[in-house]
């Protein structure tokens, strides 16, 4: 019996879809570098996580044209695994909670989670279209086989990024630096009341001289409702205090006038613009946003 060897052609498709793939992977790594906890150790996991979603995207294709049908279930078995994977990166950020200056809270560990399984899904889909663009134009020429099926992986890339790339806090609401008022031994931040609970007169004049305090803002009054999302406020704070570190004493205070919430701390490193920016970079949780096109049909007041 003949041992069945693989094609010249099949290994090109397979070795660059699995590069395409793996670089999908990389290209996403940087932009969500702030949802990570840790670094080498933490690229690491995700190269070699995305390279192996790449590589079975990558023989999916050459195993059903040699109708090698048992290696496309493989599929399946990775798609628990990624499971597994946003789950062991659940737990390793809720074990890690009492080691940072603020909790990251649940709903924000949530997305992470997610966002740490999506990305492995962006390299197996990105390495299948283009092991299909190469096996469909199938020119006796590699190159002209390797330079479409690499443009067909670009672009769908470029599609399912966009496609879920989430808002921040910045797409919808205005973050301005705050001032900060003691009356009597009250802490108020632009005649908002934030807490009487300062206590001594060293906290007073910690607040006094080195305290800092942002005011988010919404652009529409729908976006309140977001803003106002406990964990949306957590979240905000816990980007804040990475960004600046945190001495003591952190609050958070919704404003119930006009919406949106007042952040006040005293930071390691007194840096407005700094704090501005982290707060008006926190993502938009997906477990907090609203729909305003749903919220504005007339279906809960239909019978």
């Amino acid at each position: 019996m003949k041992a069945a060897w693989i094609s010249h052609q099949h290994i090109v498709m397979i070795i660059t879809a699995i590069i395409v793939g793996t670089l999908a992977r990389l290209f996403t790594i940087k932009e969500d570098f702030r949802q990570y906890p840790s670094y080498p150790n933490g690229y690491l996991i995700h190269l070699v996580t995305g390279f192996i979603s790449a590589a079975l995207g990558a023989v999916a294709v050459p195993a059903l044209m040699t109708k090698n049908f048992v290696a496309v279930t493989f599929l399946s078995i990775a798609i628990q695994q990624f499971r597994d994977v946003r789950k062991a990166e659940k737990d390793s950020l809720q074990d890690l909670e009492n080691t940072e200056y603020t909790f990251r809270g649940a709903a924000y560990i949530d997305g992470v989670a997610k966002t740490f399984e999506s990305r492995n899904y962006f390299s197996l889909v990105v390495a299948l279209t283009t092991a299909i663009t190469m096996q469909l134009v199938n020119s006796k020429n590699d190159w002209v086989n390797i330079l479409s099926g690499v443009l067909a992986g670009l672009i769908v890339f470029y599609l399912i990024k966009r496609f879920s790339k989430g808002k921040t806090i910045g797409d919808i609401a205005e973050v301005v630096p705050g001032k900060i008022e003691i009356r009597d031994a009250a802490l108020y931040v632009d005649g908002i009341f934030i807490s009487n609970h300062l206590g001594s007169d060293k906290a007073i004049n910690l607040f006094k001289h080195e305290g800092l305090a942002v005011v988010i803002k919404p652009h529409e009054n729908h976006f309140r409702l977001t803003l106002d999302h406990f964990g949306q406020r957590q979240a905000a704070l816990f980007e804040a205090t990475r960004a600046i570190g945190l001495k003591r004493y952190h609050f958070t205070r919704r404003e119930f006038e006009k919406g949106g919430f007042v952040i006040a701390l005293i930071p390691a490193i007194k840096d407005i613009n700094r704090l501005i920016e982290a707060v008006k970079k926190t993502p938009l949780l997906e477990s907090v946003k609203k729909s305003r096109a749903v919220m504005d049909t007339n279906f809960f007041g239909k019978e």
